[in-house]
């Protein structure tokens, strides 16, 4: 079973959905110290065994493989589809989208998603938005996979280490991408990472790490100054060469330091963290479906933004420390991330 103890650098590169995180990236950071990740919340079966088989003939060390635990979900009455669509169909973007109501399956099936991981064993396995079946935990960890499991309170933190996981992925307010509040309708507490991390670290017995706003080795040292096992960064890892983040997020990344990084519900229809642009400002107050449908409407306006390099239509995830992102290939962001870890920790 994997360990944190046996990491010689205590990161975890953060599991990126949408293409993001990729084998080249996944094996410089596991190859490095560190654990490599995926986000294949959307991803089919196929492309999650080939990229799992990538990664390991690249690695020999430790990799994660996350998904999200989505949620029953159902087209809401007509008149709120009619104002969903309302809000899209005539935005101030250059080009052709089509736009039309999804239909059901609204998100893949989890069962079937996992069969490659049985086959491949990456060393971690790791859910968003809630605590999978029993059954799901207790496969993985006798085939020696360990489980986390995304907490945002101590609430769902006691639900996690009831559940049986292995470790908790205590993700503060200030990271970027989906937030993974099992409940979005219930009140957020909103603590930052590093405030999580404490309370977690006092009240429950398993290993917690830390996620939000960690961009150097100074942020690494206070997580785990908080009693963190290990950082969770992603953010960081935005603008590296081997990220497949599009032109137009590492550019804005790395030039509009100033727009600020913002909840929006308009991309997918739970609050995410990305840097503010037209698409979000003109999105709010406006009505949106649930998610992940509201995903599936506005994929063909985001497919657009991509192609067309249009910054303002995509979303750009970011946590709310973005601006300090470096421009760095995958290796040397570890290399500068352990001599800063080794000079803060003293």
């Amino acid at each position: 079973m994997f360990s944190f103890s046996k990491l010689s650098l205590p990161i975890i590169q953060a599991p990126m959905a949408g293409g993001i995180n990729n084998p080249r990236l996944a094996s410089e950071v596991s190859n490095a110290g560190g654990v490599g990740s995926f986000g294949f919340a959307y991803s089919t079966p196929q492309k999650i065994s080939e990229d799992l088989a990538a990664t390991r003939a690249l690695t020999k060390s430790p990799i994660n493989a996350n998904f999200f635990v989505f949620s029953p979900v159902d087209l809401p009455a007509q008149v709120i589809q009619e104002q969903a669509l309302a809000a899209l169909q005539n935005l101030p973007i250059t080009g052709e989208y089509a736009l039309s109501i999804p239909q059901a399956p609204f998100y893949p099936d989890l069962e079937e998603q996992l069969k490659p991981v049985w086959e491949h064993c990456p060393d971690i396995l790791t859910f968003h938005f809630g605590i999978p079946s029993q059954n799901i935990m207790a496969r993985a960890q006798s085939l020696g996979i360990a489980v986390g499991i995304t907490a945002t309170s101590l609430n769902e933190a006691q639900a996690i280490e009831k559940a049986g996981a292995d470790f908790i992925v205590a993700q503060g307010i200030e990271a970027g991408g989906h937030r993974g509040i099992f409940n979005p309708f219930e009140a957020d507490e909103k603590l930052t990472a590093v405030e999580l991390t404490k309370q977690l670290v006092r009240e429950r017995s398993i290993p917690v790490v830390a996620a939000g706003a960690i961009m150097d080795g100074t942020d690494i040292a206070n997580a785990l100054r908080a009693g963190a096992v290990a950082a969770q960064l992603g953010t960081a890892f935005l603008c590296c060469e081997e990220s497949g983040a599009s032109p137009a997020h590492k550019v804005y990344l790395l030039k509009h330091r100033n727009n600020g990084s913002v909840f929006t519900t308009g991309f997918s229809g739970r609050p995410a963290r990305g840097i503010n642009n037209e698409f979000i400002r003109l999105m709010e107050n406006k009505m949106v479906l649930p998610f992940p449908i509201q995903n599936m409407l506005t994929a063909s306006l985001r497919q657009l933004g991509g192609k067309t390099n249009n910054g303002e239509y995509q979303s750009l995830w970011a946590g709310q420390d973005y601006s300090r992102t470096r421009k760095l290939n995958a290796k040397n962001l570890m290399l500068a991330l352990k001599d800063e870890l080794t000079i803060a920790l003293g």
